[in-house]
């Protein structure tokens, strides 16, 4: 039998109404037969999920040194659902399970966790699916680094013996039982990773959306859906802020070449957006695949004549932001400048220091930080089989008056990144979304 590997996110599990529909999906496909799951997310606007909960749990812990009251919400939102699914399942007797497990263990990473273990505990329930503790197949060290080696082995080892089973996202554990996380969203990591063990045939996330956007409907009224994305087209519109898949959920499955589909809880029969190794011959005709974008940037603008010449200076500023544990972006240059792109919360409090250290390491004539950056990113294979494509996409933002302050093309030439004045960040996306629609 084929096997489908399907991971459920917040939404999909919020409350008993959502699981019941995420229930009947996997039902209506004998081949799902793994099923991950997340923490019950938003019912509401203005709804907690239940991750924030516990992180409250935790932080009541270590302020007052007792979170029961705190703890009450978490009890009766999965009382609430377990009292309209009636789960084959004591659930007062596992909240008191994991209440005792957060006195005892007190880590924010247990804490942050439970949300995904009674989930599990209640989809495998509801389904009558064998539960599978992630703990006990996904493998962290004493460091809380990720061991993918150990992880591959113990999911083979245990699942070839489970036909179908639940097992909760986000966490793992190290050889001591200590609970690890990965970072927020790491639920879609875990369901990419149990795709990967098991050799499943298609992996899919279902979320609250139709699959990716070729841009921000928040910015752009009514964009088109994307059909197909490659792997690398995901990792950039991904990485650039297009939220719908933790973008390094892409590694395991890359590895067996397993497509993604990211589905819609809601609207089941929507094919949503699929996700393969390489995009067809069709898809080359598309110039552009979508447009993402980020706010808060910074521009580490540093300026010295025959700059060029002087072997060493590009190393030597970034062994400053090194020293400092600073990360970058991007980083263009010409003949006598270097532009240096980084997160404003990478150099927030630090930017006098940083300048001043950049001074006495290269002896610039000139360095600055320029604040209120924007970074667009515009993505898409095409882009290599189309001449003009910076052409048209400068024209664009001239044409709207946006000022480019930064541009970088990648060597593949499968994206172009420019960055804008923060005010101008909605104009120059609807402007590049105008002129490649």
């Amino acid at each position: 039998m084929k096997i489908k590997v399907a991971k459920f996110g917040g939404t999909s599990m919020a409350d008993a109404q959502a699981i019941t529909r995420s229930a009947d999906i996997v039902k209506a496909d004998k081949e799902r037969r793994y099923v991950v799951v997340s923490a019950p997310g938003k019912r509401f606007s203005q709804d907690i999920k239940v991750t924030d909960l516990l992180y409250e749990c935790f932080h009541k812990l270590e302020m007052d040194g007792n979170f029961d009251s705190s703890f009450e919400k978490i009890r009766e939102r999965f009382m609430t659902i377990a009292e309209e699914l009636r789960p084959d399942l004591d659930m007062e007797e596992c909240l008191d399970e994991v209440k005792q497990g957060m006195y005892k263990y007190g880590s924010t990473e247990y804490f942050a966790s439970r949300g995904e273990y009674l989930s599990g505990r209640i989809m495998a329930a509801h389904l009558g699916f064998a539960f599978v503790d992630a703990a006990e197949v996904i493998v962290f060290t004493a460091g809380g680094e990720f061991d993918a080696a150990a992880t591959r082995a113990k999911l083979k080892k245990k699942l070839s013996s489970v036909k179908y089973a639940v097992i909760p996202g986000f966490y793992g554990a190290d050889e001591s039982g200590l609970i690890h996380t990965f970072s927020r969203g790491g639920s879609d990591i875990t369901g990419a990773l149990i795709a990967e063990a098991v050799g499943a045939e298609l992996y899919e996330n279902w979320t609250d959306v139709n699959g990716f956007l070729t841009a921000d409907p928040r910015i752009v009224e009514h964009p088109a859906g994307i059909k197909e994305l490659s792997y690398r087209e995901l990792r950039e519109l991904a990485y650039m802020g297009a939220n719908v898949l933790h973008p390094e959920s892409i590694f395991p499955v890359r590895a067996g070449g397993i497509p993604i589909n990211i589905r819609n809880t809601f609207e089941p029969d929507n094919k949503g957006t699929m996700i393969v190794p390489e995009i067809t011959d069709a898809r080359k005709n598309n110039t552009i695949t979508g447009i993402a974008g980020k706010k808060g940037y910074s521009i580490i603008y540093i300026e010295k004549s025959m700059m060029n010449s002087e072997i060493g200076f590009a190393r030597k500023v970034l062994s400053v932001l090194e020293y400092y544990n600073i990360g970058f972006e991007h980083m263009p240059s010409g003949i006598d400048t270097l532009s240096i792109v980084v997160a404003d919360s990478e150099i927030a409090g630090r930017q006098e220091i940083l300048l001043d250290k950049i001074q006495k390491t290269v002896n610039p004539d000139h360095v600055e930080i320029k604040d209120g950056i924007s970074l667009i990113a515009t993505v898409g294979h095409g882009m290599s089989f189309k001449p003009g494509t910076a052409a048209k996409l400068c024209g664009a933002l001239a044409t709207a008056g946006v000022n480019i302050r930064m541009i970088d093309q990648g060597s593949s030439e499968m994206n172009i990144i420019v960055g804008v004045a923060t005010q101008d960040y909605e104009k120059a996306v609807r402007a590049i979304y105008k002129a490649f629609e």
